[in-house]
């Protein structure tokens, strides 16, 4: 059982992807290239359920943790995901505290959620773990939740201060479409959305987590205190390469 959660509250530099090709051999490559944990994208991904299982088990071959992004904050979306396998969900559209309380609700068995229990699937070693999973899977599952409008930039800090969630992970394209400035990541007052959701995070003791396309945005989200954060995707990698191959080889063309 791969959890990472006690190391994203700590404070640890956690890096990750997207995976939105629903492939498990992008999966397997992602987990095998020394990332913490991969991210597989079932809201806008080409992926299902039932291509997820696959991803999981090949996620389970390499040391990085899965992580799941579900479409939306539904309790059904959780358990599906979790039963498969997922050592923390990703819930997007998290808009205030009582959405957020709903989420981490959905990620716990009772008393301290809603989660339904079964015993043979996936999650609990078909049930050959299941004693094991059930004791440890409220403390040390990870909860994501994704800061991608303003009204959530207003509500960080009584998002941040919900128990039991872990990351307040923002969606830049979306913010910055909420924000009436669609992909100017560079503008100011963007860069004061990302800096009130960080100090959220640290203000209650949880991480700020970021998907980023580009390396040299790094050092700037670090700098703002972010420490869980992806990377790209497969999808994104692959068409930027055929594209670079296409230009290349088009520099030959008579």
């Amino acid at each position: 059982m791969n959890f990472i959660r006690e190391r994203a509250l700590g404070g640890e530099m956690l890096a990750g992807a997207f995976l939105n090709l629903g492939s498990s051999l992008t999966v397997e490559m992602a987990g095998r290239a020394g990332l913490d944990f991969v991210l597989i994208d079932i809201e806008h991904g080409s992926g299902d359920q039932e291509s997820l299982v696959p991803q999981l088990q090949a996620a389970s071959a390499t040391p990085a943790a899965p992580l799941v992004r579900i479409a939306w904050n539904e309790p059904w979306r959780f358990k599906r995901v979790l039963d498969a396998g997922a050592m923390g969900v990703m819930i997007p559209w998290v808009n205030s505290a009582k959405e957020a309380r709903e989420a981490a609700a959905s990620m716990r068995y009772f008393p301290e959620g809603v989660r339904g229990a079964a015993v043979l699937n996936r999650g609990s070693g078909f049930g050959m773990q299941f004693e094991e999973y059930f004791d440890k899977a409220n403390d040390n599952l990870t909860t994501v939740v994704q800061i991608e409008t303003t009204e959530a930039v207003s509500a960080a800090a009584e998002i941040a201060a919900v128990e039991g969630v872990d990351v307040l992970f923002v969606g830049p394209f979306d913010l910055s479409i909420s924000m009436g400035m669609r992909a100017r990541f560079e503008e100011p007052t963007f860069k004061d959305a990302l800096d009130a959701v960080a100090a959220a995070a640290k203000g209650a003791g949880k991480a700020a987590g970021i998907l980023l396309q580009r390396q040299e945005q790094i050092a700037d989200v670090v700098d703002r205190g972010y420490t869980f954060i992806a990377l790209g995707s497969d999808g994104g990698l692959v068409a930027n390469g055929m594209q670079a191959n296409a230009e290349a080889l088009r520099g030959f063309k008579k």
